[in-house]
């Protein structure tokens, strides 16, 4: 082993033990690169390396989609969207046991594909519905759970930051890694569903049903609610529009003879138009329905409008993401929330999460090239392939190592300093699958590897932000509840291995 070698080794757990004492991470990366750079390959070359990073990371063209993703994340949750899809879904669910759990993942679910900002997202649910589910009786354990585990859907359901961040340093189409994460992000989404329900089922006093005076208080709140004009209009149009898209393609697959006219770039079908414009007359007649679409359909609208442009190739993610941000924008603007405090709160917050994220990107990258050319990388992807193990072992080894690293460690971390190194690895992996599917599979492995990261203690800051919130969950009672649903996250991770037409199934439909 050379003495560059041993200075890279010295340099990665110098820099693991000085982020365990509580340094900043991105100061730690670039001020041990540029020192060990020094050291080991002289001052002007780790100069120059370094400034060729930093400027090749400031030209990639994804990472403006981040502060404008960020954007559309803050934007949404200051026009109050997050409190209304959650009353509309509490309220239609109202029957069912455990329908506070069930309302708070789909809420989160939902939620996940408009931002992925964790804390923001762990944050209002546990404002909203800690102190609801405290009254109506519902098990502490179970309801921290589902909140700290719902709210952490953002990272991996699109449009996740973290994946923004992903493709480039994998060298992947970032919107062909949004689409192989739909599916383990959605598994996901049910599996948290189906245990909280379950348990409810198995033993009502988890997870009791509204009373009838609470479904009455429910509905009437919804009902009494007063919107303007352009919010009834708005949720008119995006309801037409949902149920034509939908009918559109029910038509198409049904083989019925579309009877169009073209607009611009656009055949819009007779009969889907005639059909969609019948959801006007329960809209205009029914306050409860009214009340329904006015929570679901607008930012369903946002959604789908955003990730089916970058999914379908229609749009890069830069492009949607600042469609994505104008239109939240106007949503908020709409409902009447935009004003000089929310704008500005939206705007403080995007700068805050997009100079952590982009300075962490710009550190890590630094940190990454130096590592490299001090030769420790190579050093140790030649030592795991040399590892006496089949190629599912070794992949299955590097999915323990990163579970391991997302205890003390978070994402960032991870993704852009230790994903580089295992990934000449896993690119020599032959598991039957070709370079492109076998690294969007790894990718959505690596995805779902990290949401737990978010949930497993000491780091866990899913627990830290709802704990504030909460304050009658203990921390204790918090982690044993994410420890449920940590387990869950585990299984997908093993169904994913076992079967990796979960990830890459909307992959190639899509291609």
């Amino acid at each position: 082993m050379s003495f560059t070698e041993v200075l890279g080794f010295i340099m990665l757990f110098g820099m693991v033990a000085v982020i365990f004492i509580g340094f900043p991470i991105s100061f730690t990366l670039l001020f041990l690169a540029i020192i060990f750079g020094g050291i080991g390959l002289g001052w002007d070359q780790t100069f120059n390396l370094a400034y060729l990073q930093i400027w090749g990371t400031m030209k990639d063209e994804i990472f403006p989609a981040v502060p404008l993703f960020i954007f559309m994340g803050y934007m949404t949750e200051q026009a109050g969207l997050m409190e209304r899809l959650f009353g509309a879904l509490r309220s239609l669910l109202a029957t069912l046991r455990g329908s506070l759990y069930l309302a708070v993942i789909l809420t989160a679910t939902i939620f996940a594909m408009a931002t992925g900002i964790v804390g923001a997202a762990v944050t209002v649910l546990g404002i909203m519905a800690g102190p609801m589910m405290i009254k109506a009786g519902y098990d502490a354990r179970l309801s921290a759970g589902a909140i700290a585990a719902g709210g952490t859907l953002g990272i991996l359901i699109p449009p996740s930051v973290m994946l923004v961040v992903m493709g480039p340093t994998m060298g992947i189409p970032v919107n062909l890694l949004y689409s192989a994460a739909f599916g383990p992000g959605f598994l996901l989404a049910a599996l948290y569903v189906a245990y909280a329900l379950i348990r409810s089922f198995l033993n009502p006093k988890l997870g009791p049903a509204m009373t009838d005076d609470e479904r009455q208080a429910a509905y009437h709140a919804m009902t009494t609610e007063e919107v303007g004009a352009p919010v009834r209009v708005l949720g008119l149009v995006c309801l037409v529009v949902i149920t034509y898209v939908i009918l559109d393609v029910v038509l198409s697959q049904a083989g019925i003879p579309r009877l169009a006219f073209t607009v611009g770039r656009l055949d819009i079908s007779i009969i889907g138009l005639a059909l969609a414009s019948l959801s006007a007359l329960p809209y205009n007649r029914n306050a409860y329905f009214r009340a329904v679409v006015l929570g679901i359909a607008p930012l369903s609208a946002l959604i789908g409008f955003t990730l089916g442009t970058i999914v379908g190739g229609l749009a890069t993610p830069t492009e949607a993401a600042s469609c994505g941000a104008f239109g939240a924008a106007l949503l908020a603007l709409v409902y009447g929330r935009l004003d000089l405090k929310s704008a500005t709160n939206a705007a403080r917050g995007t700068m805050i999460t997009s100079a952590m994220v982009l300075f962490l990107a710009v550190a890590s990258t630094v940190f990454g090239a130096i590592f490299t050319k001090l030769g420790t990388a190579n050093l140790i992807t030649d030592s795991l392939l040399a590892i006496p193990l089949g190629d599912w072992w070794k992949l299955g080894l590097i999915m323990f190592i990163f579970f391991l690293l997302g205890w003390p460690f978070e994402w960032p971390v991870i993704i852009l300093v230790f994903l580089p190194i295992v990934l000449p690895v896993v690119e020599k992996l032959q598991l039957g699958l070709s370079k492109l599917d076998l690294l969007l599979w790894f990718g959505a492995l690596t995805a779902v590897n990290m949401q737990t990261a978010f949930l497993s203690p000491p780091v866990a800051m899913s627990a830290y932000y709802l704990r504030n919130v909460v304050p009658q969950w203990s921390l204790l009672t918090i982690y044993r509840g994410m420890m449920d649903y940590m387990a869950i996250q585990v299984l997908v991770l093993i169904l994913m291995l076992m079967f990796p037409a979960i990830a890459l199934w909307l992959p190639h439909l899509v291609r």
